[in-house]
């Protein structure tokens, strides 16, 4: 029934409302782990300020080709981690690059069986604080980050320690399970956000492990 139809999609845009909402509230985000930039017509609506990293050379000129209409944003192709000038094996996937990772694959196949790696590459990593040093950036004018690194979502925050202060929120995809070999699980997030006084403010299960375990899109906010 259309009025049925409506109501549907009327919810639905409520919720999706209700999660971004934290955009309304920053005037810059950093997003680590930014694929093709899917998300930039969603920050381009609400004004923000992005700065967008990719470490995949491939992707990351897709990304600028993108984001190419957009003035506020900009992209800088790096990998993440905690450790300035890390070696490291990076493992891109089969999905146009958005499962990749530097840690192996494990129980995300049990969500989704037809993503496997094609490729692994050889990067450098840096830490963000180190990014933004190089490029000349003030973290002052970022009050988000958002991370989509596949399991590597601890290393990036821990890495981050000294730019925690400037975020009002951070917003992260995280498993409850071994979905990468080694990876950070919510547990962890919780932990490490809950120590450096950040508390939760929204999960949203994204995917459901049929083994048990789910992916969530988590946001903390800064208490202090």
């Amino acid at each position: 029934m259309p009025e049925v139809r409506q109501l549907i999609g009327w919810l639905k845009a409520k919720r999706r409302r209700e999660r971004d909402r934290f955009l309304r509230g920053i005037s810059g985000l950093i997003h680590v782990g930014a694929n093709t930039g899917q998300e930039r017509f969603l920050y381009h609506g609400y004004g923000v300020r992005v700065l967008w990293i990719e470490p995949i050379p491939d992707v990351y000129r897709k990304l600028c080709e993108n984001i190419g209409r957009y003035p506020r944003q900009r992209a800088l192709q790096a990998l993440v981690t905690d450790r300035d000038e890390g070696d490291y094996e990076f493992h891109i996937a089969n999905n146009e690059g958005q499962s990749s990772s530097i840690l192996a694959l494990s129980e995300h196949r049990d969500i989704w069986p037809e993503v496997h790696y094609v490729a692994t590459i050889r990067l450098r990593s840096t830490t963000l604080p180190t990014l933004l040093r190089r490029v000349a950036i003030n973290p002052d004018g970022y009050q988000a980050l958002v991370m989509d690194t596949q399991g590597s979502e601890l290393l990036v925050l821990e890495g981050a320690v000294p730019l925690l202060g400037h975020f009002r929120f951070v917003k992260t995809e995280v498993a409850d399970f071994d979905s990468y070999a080694g990876c950070c699980r919510i547990a962890d997030l919780e932990a490490f956000m809950s120590a450096h006084a950040f508390r939760e403010v929204s999960r949203r299960t994204i995917a459901t492990r049929a083994g048990g375990g789910s992916y969530y899109d988590v946001i903390y906010e800064r208490s202090k």
